[in-house]
């Protein structure tokens, strides 16, 4: 079981089984969403996928006839999406869940449309904090 909330804790979630068919999203559509490089998404069977808390906080955004985004109307964080094709199903954004998760992604999607800036390959120095030469 995983549990997760959005950022300012108006909504938790809890999913029963396991998460499949994880990605990291390129396209422009997620990266303006997520408002990131790229959306790590998850899907997990509507019938497992559980609001604790919040339900009246969720507020809903269609781009696309039967595809909704749904997101937390006080502090914005997206929490999963639905579509009308695949109704067994939802996409959690696997950033809220707070939860070890076991499972791994599987693929890099829409590279083509990736973010200028991002690199797949960079030698990054890696910090435990911010970086040292950020101002505290």
């Amino acid at each position: 079981m995983y549990s997760g909330k959005c950022l300012c804790g108006a909504v938790e979630i809890s999913i029963k089984g396991g998460i499949s068919d994880i990605i990291h999203c390129h396209c422009s559509l997620c990266r303006k969403n997520s408002g990131t490089a790229y959306a790590t998404n998850g899907f997990v069977n509507s019938a497992d996928f559980i609001i604790e808390k919040g339900q009246q906080a969720l507020s809903a955004f269609s781009l696309k006839p039967g595809r909704t985004r749904y997101f937390c109307q006080h502090c914005g964080s997206p929490i999963y999406s639905s579509n009308e094709q695949d109704k067994l199903r939802i996409r959690v954004r696997l950033g809220i869940v707070d939860s070890e998760i076991i499972e791994r992604p599987m693929s890099h999607n829409f590279v083509d449309s990736k973010a200028s800036w991002e690199d797949f390959t960079a030698d990054l120095p890696h910090y435990p904090t911010f970086e040292p030469s950020r101002v505290k």
